[in-house]
């Protein structure tokens, strides 16, 4: 890997020379820096426990995470102020249809959900918000008149058609009123992603183990489908046979938070390779975590290793053995393929290289690694190249 130099490149053989520091990755894959268009960052709220710092995100070989709604118009502005603007990764976001986010009552109240908000605060702040979510409403209650089965998804969808952004559905289905079918079959539009698509809600298979025909057609339509594990979301006898029989999703995305950090999750990579541990190829598995959810929320500079982009990388080793994974519903599967990130570069810094892979030899060091800092205000003593 070559850092600056006379001039950038991504070709085979450059010469060492060129370069102002040279690492070897001898075995390991370089791919552009991970996406995972399906997270919670930056502040915990209370009432939710669902964000996660969006800093401890490098350690997966993300560069870009995008919140999945955590925020809504009424708190935007200051969640950009004080979040995503210091935010070393990059944070992008999906707004809530809900003015006030996640986390309340609120979500409950159509009275909060306004296309025309939304849809104009995304416009002041096209350049860090890629879409709309809607998820949480009314899962069991009686409809009523103030309850309409349908009010979140009709609401995004018209601010997401206001904005002219992707619409991200978070949905439980509650048939005859609001059958899954009429979801991606009728209401998402081509563009729109439907999140969570291997939950336990959601009619993956029919009774003979085939998969869902509706799959298929809604593809056709243009519906996008997104792993969003999350702390509920991902169930091995939804994603297993559906891989089996060539249903693989178009993104893989964690839906990290609070809740989810310490399992079933953990983290972007693991989720990675728990993909390829239920038969998904590991070239895939790079697409939908880089290529793919840059397209899917109009971003195509990112999730790419070329020329003129900002340098987001991530070195990532393929092991081979045994491992286990964990779903949602608590079981569990054993795999023989694990992928571990090794390294990360945002924007051309190493921000991630737990085992120094990017450093030198400490007796091999330069002078200045061996020189004491007279007052503690100096710099300190490192071996990185001036």
């Amino acid at each position: 890997m070559a850092g600056r130099g006379p001039a950038p490149a991504v070709a085979k053989n450059i010469p060492a020379a060129n370069a102002r520091r040279v690492v070897d990755v001898t075995g390991l894959y370089v791919t552009p820096g991970l996406i995972d268009i399906h997270a919670h960052a930056g502040v915990d709220r209370p009432a939710s426990g669902l964000s996660y710092p969006a800093n401890m995100n490098f350690s997966s070989g993300l560069t870009t995470i995008v919140d999945a709604g955590t925020w809504g118009a009424r708190d935007f502005p200051e969640i950009k102020r004080t979040i995503i603007d210091p935010a070393q990764i990059r944070v992008l976001s999906f707004l809530n249809i809900v003015a006030a986010g996640m986390g309340s009552e609120k979500e409950q109240d159509i009275r909060e959900m306004d296309a025309e908000l939304c849809a104009a605060t995304i416009k002041k702040y096209r350049d860090v918000i890629v879409g709309i979510k809607t998820a949480h409403y009314w899962t069991s209650l009686p409809w009523d008149a103030t309850h309409p089965p349908w009010a979140s998804v009709d609401r995004a969808i018209e601010a997401g058609t206001l904005a002219d952004v992707p619409v991200m559905v978070d949905f439980w289905p509650r048939p005859p009123e609001r059958p899954y079918e009429d979801l991606i079959l009728k209401k998402m539009r081509p563009g729109d992603i439907h999140t969570h698509v291997f939950a336990q809600q959601f009619p993956v298979l029919l009774e003979n183990g085939k998969i869902n025909p509706i799959y298929a057609e809604a593809r056709r339509r243009g519906v996008i489908f997104d792993v969003g594990h999350g702390g509920g979301s991902f169930w091995f006898r939804n994603a297993v046979p559906a891989v089996k029989q060539g249903f693989i999703p178009d993104s893989i995305s964690t839906d990290l938070h609070m809740g989810s950090v310490n399992g079933p999750v953990v983290d972007m990579i693991t989720t990675m390779s728990k993909m390829m541990a239920i038969g998904i190829p590991l070239e895939d598995i790079i697409r939908r975590s880089t290529v793919n959810p840059a397209k899917e929320i109009r971003r195509p500079e990112l999730g790419t290793l070329s020329v003129g982009r900002e340098a987001d990388i991530a070195v990532i080793e393929l092991r081979r053995g045994k491992f286990s994974y964990i779903d949602c519903g608590r079981a569990k599967m054993t795999g023989d393929v694990k992928l571990e990130n090794r390294m990360t570069l945002r924007a051309g810094r190493v921000v991630y290289d737990p085992t120094g892979i990017s450093m030198v030899e400490w007796s091999k060091a330069p002078k200045q690694y061996f020189m004491s800092p007279k007052k503690q205000s100096d710099p300190p003593s490192t071996a990185e190249p001036k």
